[in-house]
């Protein structure tokens, strides 16, 4: 199940709303769930870690870069090795185990990163009919700060968004305003996350 990036305790916090108040519970549980999975689409990937080894599919076609040292085959984020992996190669219900691979990027989990391609170093990975299964744990190895924080900002801004129809919020202080299309603060945050060529 897909998980929220922040907390309805937080995001109260924020709003400056009493914890013991949970009378807008649903609405902020709504704006935080909504505000997760647009980061998802804006960037091309989610954050949160599969609870249990998930298979993904490959066409190696259109997703492997040819390096000198062997094809890199870009894969969905991979974030945790515990469970370990299984990687094969083949079509149809015929699948070889492949053990010729490298990590890409070398050493991205210990450094909090996904690994995002398998090199087989010297090597192909198969024919434009072939695919390539993988069995792992898919996502990131934790939700990185700048995700969470792009979440709650864009969440409070949801949340909010109910008093001001039309994108007009209007102030004592300031009179009435206009509401930005895109926050520009959630753009920057997530900016570095975006997958290559996806936005």
């Amino acid at each position: 199940m897909a998980e929220t990036y922040g907390t309805t305790a937080t995001l109260k916090a924020r709003l400056g709303i009493e914890v013991d108040d949970t009378s807008r519970d649903a609405l902020l549980g709504s704006a935080l769930e909504a505000a997760s999975r647009g980061i998802e689409r804006a960037t091309g990937r989610r954050f949160w870690l599969d609870g249990n080894p998930s298979v993904r599919t490959y066409r190696p076609k259109g997703r492997v870069v040819r390096q000198s040292d062997g094809e890199l085959l870009l894969v969905d984020d991979i974030g945790s090795l515990a469970s370990g992996i299984v990687v094969e190669s083949g079509s149809g219900a015929s699948f070889t185990a492949v053990t010729d691979y490298e990590m890409h990027p070398e050493n991205a989990l210990a450094d909090g990163m996904p690994v995002t391609g398998l090199l087989r170093v010297n090597g192909y990975w198969g024919s434009d009919t072939s695919r390539v299964r993988v069995t792992t744990r898919f996502g990131w190895p934790a939700v990185p700060g700048d995700i969470t924080e792009a979440a709650l900002i864009q969440a409070g801004r949801l949340f909010r968004r109910k008093d001001s129809p039309e994108g007009v919020l209007g102030s004592a202080e300031w009179g009435v305003t206009k509401l930005a299309r895109r926050d520009p603060d959630v753009a920057a945050l997530i900016e570095p996350f975006i997958i290559p060529g996806f936005a």
